[in-house]
C-alpha cells in the first residue's frame, strides 16, 4: 500500500480543482477565482446534532413514540408528559362497567409486541392496560415519563427554531388521580373531589409530538337541571371507583336496590347498559338516536373457535394460548384476523353490494335480539346506512335492554329533577343513580392553545374545520407532529397500525430535521390545500358522510367529515410509508448558513475518525432475489 503524505497545501493553491482557501471558490467555467464566505461544516455528516423531543400523552400512540423516538434517534433528549397519574391514555382514565375494546384483542396491540395470552375475542379494559404497562416496563419507559403533567400552552419561537411549552402540575403528588379530575354539576357530588394546588413551569422542544387523540375532551350535558340532581351523578369518561383498585365492580356492589339512569347510546353506554343491568335494582336507558349494532366482528373466527358454536365474546382456552406458541401459526391466524377487518373497506362504499348486506344482515341480527321487545326495534334501528355512525359489536346490549328490569325510553329528555329525570312527553322517572354516557367533544378545539408562526393558534386554524397535511401536520406549525389528529382514523381496519405509521412518519421527519440541520419544516400551504380537496372529493363515495348524527362530522348529522382518513386503512399506510418531503417548507439552523449542504459537514464520517468499521455498508446489504427461470 502506498501511503499519501497529507502535507498541508499553500493557501489558494488547487487541489483536485479546488482551492484549499475557504473564502476562494473557482468558477467552473471560467476558472476564476472568486470571493466566498461559506466555510464548511467541522462536524461529519453522521454527526447527529442534539435534539430535544416532547411527547405529549402517554397512551398508546405516546407509548409508541417513547419506543422509536429512542430505538432510531441518536443524542435524544426525550420527555413523555401525561395527565394521567398513569400511563395507558384512554385505556387508564376509563374505568366504567363494561369497558372493553371493541375490536378483536389480537388486532389491538402492537405490530410489533404479539400478546398470545388474550383472555376473549374482546378484551376487558384492565387487561389492555396490564398489556401496555408490560410494553412500557419491557422498553424502560417510564424514566421517560412525567405523568401528572398538564400541557397549558405551547408557543413556536421562530428565533430559536423551538417550541416553548407551558406545563402545570400538582404541588403534592398526593393528589392521586384527582389531580385534574372534573368535579360533577350536582352541589353534593362536587363536595367529594379533594381541593389541589398546581404549579408551573417552563419545558422547551426542538420538536413536538403531541398523541393525545380525539376521545379525552368529556363534557357534562347541557341538561336543565342536572345541578339539582340530589343522587349520584357519573360520567362514563370519569367513573369514580373511590379508593378501590379492583375496579368498577366494588363502586357497585350497593347499587343491587337502585334505580341507575344511563344517558346515551354511543359506545360506552352500549358496554355499560349490560355491565349493570345484574347488577343494579332497576335501569333506565335514555336514548335520542338510533345506532346499528354490529353482528361481533369477524364473526366466522370466533364460530371457528368455538367449533361451531353460536358465541358472541369467544373465551380464548388454554388449548388455543399453547397453539399460539408456534410463531408460524399465530403469524398466520394474526394476518387472517387482521385481513379480514381490512376486507370490510368495501362496506363503507355507497352502492356496494356489501353495504347492501350489511344493512340486510344487521337489521335481521338486531331484530333476533329483540325479540321480547320488539317495539324497540322501532326507534333504535335507523334508516341511515351501516357504518354511517361509528360500529360496535355491542355484545349483550339488546339483550340486556329485553330484561324485565331495563326501561328503554326514547324520548328526548326535558330536565334532570332532584329526584330523577322528566321527558318532553311528560313522565317522570325516580332514579337514585345518573349515569351520563353523553360522549366527547370531537372538534378538534383543544383546551390549551398550540400557537404557531405569527401568533396563530391552532383552534382559530382549524376553523371552519380542521385542515392538516396527511392528518400529521399542520401548515404554519413548524417541527410538529401528530397522531389521531384530524383525519387520522379509520371506519374499518387497525387502528394501531396507523398509530405506528404516523409515529414512524414524526421520527423520519426528526431524523430529517436532525440530520440536515434544519430549524424547521412545516407544510407548504398549496400542499395542505390539495389534501383538503382531496377529502372534499372522496367522503361523498362512502357512508361516513351520509346524514347521521356522528362523531366523524363532530356530533353533527350533516357536514364535513373531519375524523377519518380518506381511504381504506392499507391506503394510509401507504402514503404515511412513503413521504413527500418536498412538499414542506425549510429553514436552516445554523446562523447565516444559507448553503442547504452545510449538513455535509467536513466530508468524513465519525467511523473515519476515530478508525471505527471502515465499511459499515457491507452491513446494509439489499440482496437480490435470484430469478428462477
Amino acid at each position: 500500500m502506498v501511503s499519501v503524505p497529507r502535507d498541508t497545501p499553500e493557501v489558494g493553491k488547487l487541489i483536485n480543482g479546488h482551492t484549499s482557501d475557504p473564502s476562494l471558490k473557482v468558477n467552473s467555467d471560467t476558472g476564476k477565482k472568486t470571493s466566498s464566505t461559506f466555510v464548511s461544516g467541522k462536524f461529519s455528516i453522521d454527526e447527529p446534532r442534539p435534539i430535544k423531543v416532547v411527547v405529549i400523552g402517554a397512551g398508546y400512540s405516546g407509548i409508541i413514540a417513547g419506543i422509536r423516538f429512542t430505538q432510531r434517534v441518536q443524542n435524544l433528549d426525550l420527555t413523555i408528559y401525561d395527565a394521567n397519574a398513569g400511563i395507558g391514555g384512554t385505556w387508564f382514565a376509563n374505568k366504567y362497567p363494561g369497558l372493553a375494546c371493541d375490536l378483536p384483542s389480537h388486532c389491538y396491540q402492537l405490530s410489533f409486541e404479539n400478546n398470545i395470552n388474550w383472555s376473549s375475542f374482546y378484551s376487558p379494559g384492565p387487561e389492555i392496560l396490564a398489556y401496555l404497562q408490560g410494553v412500557v416496563d419491557k422498553y424502560k419507559l417510564m424514566k421517560y415519563m412525567k405523568l401528572q403533567h398538564r400541557l397549558v400552552e405551547a408557543k413556536w419561537d421562530g428565533d430559536a427554531g423551538k417550541w416553548r411549552l407551558r406545563m402545570r402540575r400538582p404541588v403534592l403528588s398526593a393528589a392521586g388521580e384527582a389531580a385534574f379530575r372534573q368535579p360533577p354539576p350536582n352541589e353534593a357530588g362536587a363536595s367529594n373531589i379533594p381541593k389541589v394546588e398546581f404549579e408551573e413551569f417552563e419545558d422547551s422542544a426542538d420538536v413536538l409530538f403531541t398523541g393525545i387523540g380525539n376521545l379525552n375532551r368529556w363534557y357534562w350535558p347541557d341538561i336543565p337541571g342536572l345541578e339539582d340532581f340530589k343522587g349520584k351523578i357519573l360520567h362514563s369518561a370519569q367513573w369514580d371507583t373511590g379508593d378501590s383498585s379492583s375496579g368498577w365492580e366494588e363502586s357497585v356492589k350497593d347499587w343491587k336496590d337502585k334505580r341507575v339512569g344511563v344517558i346515551g347510546v354511543g359506545s360506552s353506554a352500549i358496554q355499560i347498559v349490560p355491565a349493570l343491568q345484574p347488577k343494579v335494582g332497576h335501569l333506565v336507558n335514555y336514548v335520542r338516536g338510533q345506532t346499528w349494532l354490529a353482528v361481533p366482528f369477524l364473526d366466522d373466527m370466533q364460530k371457528g373457535l368455538a367449533k361451531g358454536g353460536e358465541v358472541t365474546n369467544y373465551k380464548y382456552t388454554d388449548e388455543d394460548k399453547e397453539a399460539f406458541k408456534d410463531p408460524e401459526f399465530y403469524k398466520n391466524f394474526r394476518r387472517k384476523m387482521e385481513s379480514e377487518l381490512n376486507a370490510a373497506q368495501d362496506s363503507v362504499m355507497v352502492g356496494t353490494e356489501m353495504q347492501a348486506a350489511a344493512r340486510t344482515i344487521f337489521k335481521e341480527q338486531m331484530l333476533k335480539r329483540l325479540a321480547k321487545k320488539p317495539w324497540i326495534a322501532d326507534h333504535i334501528i335507523p334508516e341511515f346506512p351501516v357504518a354511517c355512525r361509528r360500529l360496535t359489536p355491542g355484545v349483550g346490549y339488546l339483550e340486556a335492554l329485553c330484561e324485565d328490569n331495563v326501561d328503554f325510553v326514547p324520548s328526548l329528555i326535558k330536565r334532570v329533577t332532584p329526584e330523577g329525570i322528566e321527558t318532553v312527553d311528560g313522565d317522570r322517572k325516580v332514579l337514585d343513580v345518573i349515569v351520563c354516557a353523553t360522549g366527547f367533544d370531537t372538534s378538534y378545539q383543544l383546551d390549551f392553545p398550540i400557537i404557531g408562526k405569527n401568533g396563530v393558534d391552532v383552534r382559530d386554524k382549524y376553523l371552519p374545520h380542521p385542515r392538516t397535511y396527511l392528518s400529521v401536520a399542520v401548515e404554519g406549525f413548524p417541527n410538529w407532529f401528530q397522531t389521531l389528529g384530524p383525519n387520522s382514523a379509520v371506519g374499518a381496519g387497525s387502528l394501531l397500525i396507523i398509530l405506528e405509521k404516523q409515529v414512524d412518519y414524526a421520527v423520519e421527519a426528526t431524523l430529517k430535521i436532525q440530520r440536515e440541520r434544519l430549524k424547521s419544516m412545516d407544510p407548504k400551504k398549496e400542499a395542505v390545500d390539495d389534501f383538503d380537496e382531496y377529502l372534499e372529493a372522496w367522503f361523498p363515495r362512502t357512508v361516513f358522510g351520509q346524514k347521521c348524527r356522528s362523531w366523524y362530522k363532530v356530533g353533527k348529522e350533516e357536514g364535513r367529515v373531519v375524523a377519518l382518513w380518506p381511504g381504506s386503512c392499507l391506503h394510509a399506510v401507504e402514503a404515511l410509508e412513503k413521504p413527500r418531503w418536498e412538499d414542506y417548507n425549510y429553514e436552516l439552523l445554523d446562523k447565516g448558513v444559507k448553503n442547504r449542504f452545510f449538513y455535509l459537514g467536513d466530508g468524513l464520517t465519525k467511523n473515519e475518525k476515530i478508525r471505527g468499521d471502515m465499511a459499515t455498508y457491507l452491513d446494509r446489504i439489499d440482496h437480490p432475489p435470484v430469478p428462477s427461470s
